[in-house]
């Protein structure tokens, strides 16, 4: 190598491998995305990302990830031939020369140091706008169309969404990444150093037979066999990692739940239960790592064996050629790094079956997601129209999902200041008709007439209470406003303990019992004034005093907002002008109170 010249043959070397190398992978990419079905997956979840439609950068950030591996590859190879000069020079006892080689070793150690900690930060950099990207662009599907909700009614929902947002993603970031450029470096060294291991590289004689350039030869038969049982040994991998990821994400809900409804376990001393119901999903889970770690033994084994086997080898082919002052040390030291480097290349894709197996079980995973979250969206649902003030509903057939008729051709129209009341036996399908008069429920037909977005509020019987400040959860779904409303309608509400508490943040839903919720839930009907307010069972956790006052309360603050409620009570009458009574088998009748 002529090291006066090693500079603009390595640019030359650099663009003529980047061109080659950025053909190469976008052809492989789209055959893979069209031949495979984890290639047609990885592409599904990467291309909205790289679409230059949609911006160049994510692609010129690859482009330049690229080019830094293809220049740690000419580094290695820079490397190789400064081991062969140095341990020929000390071979030769020529100082002049060592020395020469010690101070190249120095700059070309200097520009190693740099590419790595550059290349360290601008993956890491993209792995983080990748994520970013990857996150909201899930959590803009799995929230649109309210698919988190709905995704329930599929015949096979997608189990632990959380894990496949928070974990799947970063999983898939990093191990794309990772597999993407230690593939790209591991062909690229195969070519490289086979130039120089066949240039190195001497006949050897197998039972009578002369084999030329025997150590190209012998490194890929070497490596072909190794890769082909490890495949085979490793294959089992694939299923377990997709297990391991779900048991854990199952053990994991099983524990939160266990947490959200806490005291209703201890009010039950249903301990026991709970202890056999998540030593069962641990079970299951160290079953399968068990299963892991028998697996991973067997093939890690083989492949230390390998590796071990690999670093004497080619030693020992040269050994003759060099006592027989054919070939020089350093000839034979590079011979050893070359031997390495291609024996390597050739064991990339046996060293990461394990990480590809993972990341098949990743793919799987997020596809499966966004399958479901698809089918959702697929799911019909009643169309709603705004007209004003005005809540009505002309035809509507609710169902079950087994097709039985629960509310049969409804129709009726709710004025301003003649509140409804829906009454009927437990079962036949109240909240089931609020929630298709909501556009969730995906199982009825018929027309829907009522205010949309936040100018309709539906109230539960468990109110929700995001977690954070008092004020913050008074004022949801709107943003939280600083004034001294909140205040006074937490007074109105008889909550006027709680005034002094409205900025401090906390998990509410389990500071405040059942009717504190109830009530601060009236509070957030007063703060946002909606047009039109379902209340389903929202008062269940109140005495009957309480009860009337928070209803009279909202007549008096809101008396242009259409009410209409869902009930057992019969005090609930005198509130109301009208009622709904749902008597089973699609039969209902309306009558005045």
């Amino acid at each position: 190598m002529d090291w006066s010249r090693e500079l603009i043959d390595s640019l030359r070397w650099l663009v003529l491998a980047f061109g080659i190398s950025l053909v190469v992978v976008t052809t492989v990419a789209w055959i893979l995305s069209r031949r495979t079905r984890w290639g047609k997956q990885a592409w599904n979840l990467a291309w909205p990302c790289f679409n230059p439609k949609r911006s160049w950068r994510p692609s010129a950030n690859l482009a330049g990830i690229l080019l830094l591996t293809l220049f740690s590859v000419r580094m290695n190879v820079l490397f190789s031939f400064w081991y062969n000069g140095f341990y020929s020079a000390l071979q030769e006892l020529n100082t002049q020369l060592v020395g020469f080689f010690i101070g190249l070793f120095v700059l070309l150690a200097a520009v190693h140091v740099v590419r790595s900690l550059l290349t360290f930060y601008i993956q890491q950099a993209f792995a983080i706008y990748w994520r970013v990207w990857l996150n909201e662009h899930f959590l803009q599907h799995w929230l649109d169309k309210q698919a988190y909700y709905r995704s329930q009614y599929l015949a096979s929902p997608a189990d632990n969404p959380d894990q496949r947002i928070q974990q799947d993603i970063a999983s898939f970031v990093t191990i794309s990444l990772n597999l993407s450029t230690g593939l790209i470096s591991a062909v690229v060294s195969m070519f490289a150093f086979t130039a120089i291991l066949w240039n190195l590289s001497g006949p050897l004689v197998v039972f009578g037979f002369t084999l030329p350039r025997a150590m190209v030869y012998l490194v890929y038969l070497y490596v072909l066999i190794a890769t082909s049982i490890a495949f085979k040994v490793g294959r089992p991998l694939i299923r377990l990692s997709f297990l391991n990821e779900q048991f854990n994400a199952s053990y994991r809900y099983a524990l939160v739940r266990l947490r959200e409804f806490g005291e209703s376990v201890a009010f039950y001393h249903g301990e026991r239960v709970e202890a056999a119901t998540l030593g069962r999903c641990f079970h299951d889970v160290i079953g399968n790592a068990w299963d892991i770690i028998f697996r991973t033994l067997k093939l890690s084994g083989f492949n230390l064996t390998i590796g071990q086997a690999a670093v004497i080898f080619p030693f020992m082919v040269q050994l003759p050629r060099y006592l027989s002052r054919q070939i020089e040390l350093g000839d034979v030291m590079q011979t050893g790094n070359a031997f390495g480097q291609v024996q390597e290349a050739l064991s990339f894709f046996r060293e990461s079956y394990e990480t590809f197996a993972g990341y098949r079980a990743v793919l799987d995973r997020l596809s499966g997601f966004l399958d479901s979250i698809h089918a959702a969206n697929a799911l019909p649902s009643l169309r709603v129209e705004p007209q004003g003030a005005r809540v009505a509903v002309s035809g509507l057939t609710v169902r079950r999902p087994d097709a039985t008729i629960l509310v049969a051709d409804l129709t009726l129209d709710v004025s301003t200041h003649q509140p409804l009341l829906v009454r009927g036996p437990s079962g036949v399908g109240k909240t089931t008709l609020l929630r298709a008069i909501a556009g969730l429920w995906p199982f009825a037909e018929g027309a829907v007439i009522r205010p949309t977005g936040t100018n309709s509020l539906f109230l539960s019987q468990k109110a929700y209470l995001p977690i954070g400040s008092l004020r913050e959860a008074m004022y949801y779904p709107m943003a939280a406003e600083e004034n001294d409303r909140a205040d006074e309608i937490l007074r109105q509400c008889q909550l006027g303990h709680l005034a002094g508490r409205l900025d401090e943040e906390a998990n509410w839903s389990q500071r405040l019992s059942p009717g504190e919720q109830q009530r601060l839930a009236f509070g957030r009907t007063l703060l946002n004034k909606p047009i039109a307010v379902f209340l389903d069972e929202a008062t269940a956790a109140m005495d009957e005093g309480l009860e009337e006052a928070m209803y009279r309360l909202l007549r008096s603050q809101l008396p242009e907002t259409v009410v209409v409620s869902v009930g057992h009570r019969s005090t609930l009458k005198p509130l109301h002008r009208f009622e709904l009574f749902l008597s089973g088998q699609g039969k209902w009748q309306l009558k005045t109170l």
